[in-house]
């Protein structure tokens, strides 16, 4: 990536004051088209359906998501580019915050149009190592018309956040804390989740593994 990082001060400002932050330009749209093109062309071979829940608890269930998957390998250039990037951040965050991120993981995702992701957590407390989810739209020339916006729920089940996947915005938001949904959209839509985590490991092997 030849973007700059965002102003990591304000993020972290952000991020302990309210959980979570968006970040309108978090990719220039140059490295932003660069994915989009790159994820759009991927063969179908290399997309999975989308699985709920961790490890031996993981079930297809559409009924809950219809997003298919594509996890990030530092094998292929430009997500080994992306995956950098990310690290920076990671670094930056632990010496504002001290959050102690270890790692991150992340997988491309498409929704075809119809698709979507109800209502949900990322992390239950005291049940995974996920603590800080990011989400970055890869969508060219979104409209409002086009839906497939992310919803993000307060603790009392009042919308916080409404947002337009819209090309190089980035999200953050704590990942035991913000239910949140991804609502259907008319066009397909790309973005990257990913997580920075804690490591609960032993002896060196990282616990959970995606």
């Amino acid at each position: 990536m030849n973007s700059t990082l965002p102003d990591t001060q304000c993020a972290s400002d952000a991020l302990a004051e309210n959980g979570y932050v968006v970040l309108p330009n978090f990719l220039t749209d140059t490295d932003a088209m660069a994915l989009y093109d790159y994820a759009s062309n991927l063969d179908d071979a290399q997309w999975q359906i989308a699985a709920v829940g961790r490890q031996q608890l993981q079930t297809i269930n559409t009924h809950v998501r219809s997003d298919k998957i594509h996890w990030l390998q530092p094998e292929h250039s430009l997500e080994s580019a992306y995956l950098a990037h990310m690290d920076n951040l990671r670094l930056r965050i632990n010496r504002e915050l001290f959050m102690g991120l270890f790692d991150y993981e992340s997988h491309l995702a498409k929704y075809r149009p119809g698709a979507y992701y109800k209502k949900h957590l990322d992390a239950f407390k005291g049940r995974s190592n996920r603590v800080l989810t990011t989400v970055l739209y890869l969508n060219p020339e979104w409209s409002d018309t086009d839906g497939g916006e992310l919803v993000i729920y307060g603790t009392k089940g009042e919308v916080l956040e409404e947002l337009l996947p819209t090309l190089g915005t980035m999200v953050m938001f704590l990942s035991d804390t913000f239910v949140h949904e991804v609502k259907v959209g008319s066009r397909e839509r790309y973005s990257i989740t990913g997580w920075f985590r804690h490591n609960t490991s032993i002896s060196g092997i990282i616990d959970p593994p995606r």
